[in-house]
């Protein structure tokens, strides 16, 4: 291969490691935090909006970099990824050395930490916005890399779920509305919980390989029967939470819009249920656990939106 075609071909894995695909829930879960905010109140602030938007996409980025470059040993171990599982698989295939995957990660942090700084400069509440982006981008690097490498403590599930729906959604409304406010945390409860159930799921392909490397998910601690038992609580609470948070003060209209994806949650429970014991359903179960927090956050921005 020449030169200019090996270049290319190192460039699109390059891009490849960073998983694009996942930044449109990134940029789905901010543009629900300045939709609720304009509910709120908040006048738009669209080059404000952009820039935070840069800087989410960048801790992102850092995210899906480094967790491939510190689950690297794990990633070499499963023999079975999916579509959704297992990282990119760029790394283990020797396509690209792992420092790139690091040095990449690197990049796009200082890349985070510098928009985030402009972001918060412009923002009607400097203090509280910088601080709120710090504390995500500070979770994002923490997911899966030293020191606390959330990710082999058991410890990944939650914090994933805290950060890519309900921090995400957070910065959002912070940057716009300036204040905290209970609309945005009323929004992320059932999309935590969902997203949850999403990290749970996607370790399962992900056990044998894991348990191998050390690296003690919640699925490898609990084994596969007690963590579906959990994804079915998740699911249920995620559901039955949504009257109560009429109560507390979500639009009814946003709570009714939130069971748009329910005949999904049907499917994923009749498979939680039955302990995910076939194999061959593996992939399907990343891709509408995805579907299920995807298709409920989609259904909360159009209400959102219709005012």
């Amino acid at each position: 291969m020449s030169d200019a075609g090996t270049l290319r071909a190192r460039s699109i894995d390059l891009l490849i490691l960073g998983r694009p695909l996942h930044l449109l829930g990134g940029t789905l879960f901010y543009g629900l935090g300045v939709a609720a905010a304009r509910v709120a109140g908040a006048p738009p602030r669209w080059p404000l909006a952009a820039v935070g938007l840069l800087a989410v996409l960048a801790a992102q980025l850092m995210a899906h970099y480094s967790n491939d470059y510190f689950d690297l040993e794990a990633d070499r171990l499963n023999h079975a990824p999916t579509s959704w599982t297992g990282g990119s698989r760029v790394l283990p295939e020797g396509r690209l050395p792992p420092r790139a995957a690091l040095f990449a990660a690197l990049a796009c942090a200082a890349l985070a930490l510098l928009l985030a700084a402009l972001a918060a400069a412009i923002s009607p509440a400097p203090a509280m916005s910088l601080g709120v982006l710090l504390l995500a981008i500070t979770l994002a690097w923490a997911y899966s890399s030293p020191p606390l490498r959330l990710n082999w403590r058991g410890l990944g599930e939650v914090a994933g779920a805290l950060l890519i729906p309900g921090m995400t959604c957070l910065v959002g409304f912070v940057l716009q509305a300036g204040a905290i406010m209970p609309l945005p945390l009323l929004l992320v409860i059932p999309l935590c919980l969902f997203d949850f159930m999403q990290l749970l799921a996607a370790n399962v392909p992900d056990a044998e390989g894991d348990a191998l490397a050390g690296k003690r998910t919640l699925v490898v601690r609990l084994g596969l029967r007690r963590a579906s038992r959990i994804y079915l609580v998740a699911l249920a609470v995620g559901y039955a939470a949504l009257p109560l948070l009429v109560v507390w003060g979500l639009p009814w209209r946003v709570a009714l819009a939130s069971l748009g994806a329910t005949p999904i949650a049907l499917w994923l429970a009749v498979q939680a249920a039955r302990g995910w014991r076939d194999r061959g359903r593996w992939d399907a179960l990343g891709f509408w656990s995805v579907g299920l927090l995807v298709g409920t956050a989609l259904c909360q921005l159009a209400a959102l939106v219709w005012n």
